[in-house]
């Protein structure tokens, strides 16, 4: 007989452009999603049952996560208490130290607690970089974690401008991309802010003489379609270049047709990172622990 099995919830971040994505693939590719070194470091608890790790947000490959979340059920041999949160913190960053993932925090949660579907909201951030005439100026340390859009300056007020239509509940299918599931997937979000503000880059005050702005644009709803947040911002940034006006998102949200979206528009994914997932905190029953 064995214990029975316990429920966390963990949360976690990475650095994305080493993986295919956050989701686990075939361990015979070149590269490999997060979930399969977690899992492979969770092995490692010595569990009777392997363990799987149940992500709350999809991310793609080059996109970073700040903070994503999973659960995972633990079931030890019979009379091994569970793991303390601390304790399960502390092991899985140890068999991930070779890798950009680390494990932030833990909760013992409910058996019937999900980290998908009892999400409450989403937060991206997308980070662009102004002042740029060619790739080559983008600060060293700032590879793969911004975009630098062409053309040099945005018109951020004209962006904000654009970004009020996106608000709300819409049918945002001219801002999805096209994938398996997109026939059993319903295209109504509901967007519940949209935020375009100045923002810093890595110790970017000891060359402020360049001229280089960074802005952040954050995006936060329950859910988001495939590649949803690229396309609004690669048509936020097409406004901010003059080759859209404002008043074009509300006539693509009007179209309602993925076909429809400009040509070469979405942003890349390197500058998008997952901020937050968001939880009623009366689904947690213990404290967060803080790892170290």
């Amino acid at each position: 007989m064995v214990s029975p099995k316990t429920r966390y919830l963990i949360f976690f971040q990475y650095f994305g452009s080493k993986y295919s994505g956050v989701m686990e693939t075939s361990a015979d590719q070149s590269v490999v999603g997060v979930q399969n070194y977690m899992e492979k470091a969770a092995q490692n608890l010595k569990p009777v049952v392997p363990i799987k790790f149940h992500i709350s947000s999809r991310t793609d490959t080059g996109v970073h996560a700040l903070c994503n979340s999973a659960h995972l059920d633990i079931q030890r041999a019979t009379g091994k208490p569970p793991f303390h949160e601390r304790e399960l913190i502390h092991s899985l960053n140890y068999h991930l130290k070779s890798e950009p993932i680390r494990i932030l925090n833990a909760y013992r949660v409910a058996n019937s607690f999900h980290a998908r579907f009892s999400a409450l909201s989403r937060t991206y951030v997308y980070r662009l970089l102004m002042g740029c005439t060619h790739h080559s100026e983008i600060p060293v340390f700032e590879r793969d974690l911004c975009w630098a859009p062409g053309g040099g300056y945005l018109n951020v007020p004209a962006m904000q401008d654009a970004a009020w239509f996106l608000l709300g509940t819409h049918d945002f299918s001219t801002f999805r991309s096209l994938n398996s599931e997109t026939p059993f997937r319903s295209p109504v979000r509901t967007i519940l802010q949209v935020d375009i503000r100045p923002s810093s880059g890595f110790l970017s005050h000891h060359y402020e003489y360049r001229g280089l702005e960074f802005w952040e644009l954050e995006f936060r709803s329950r859910s988001f379609l495939y590649r949803q947040v690229r396309r609004m911002v690669g048509a936020l940034v097409a406004v901010g270049q003059g080759k859209l006006t404002p008043r074009h998102i509300k006539e693509l949200l009007e179209i309602k047709d993925s076909r429809a979206f400009p040509p070469h528009a979405m942003a890349p994914p390197s500058g998008l990172f997952l901020k937050s997932v968001e939880y009623n905190e009366a689904d947690l029953e213990t404290t967060m622990i803080a790892g170290e």
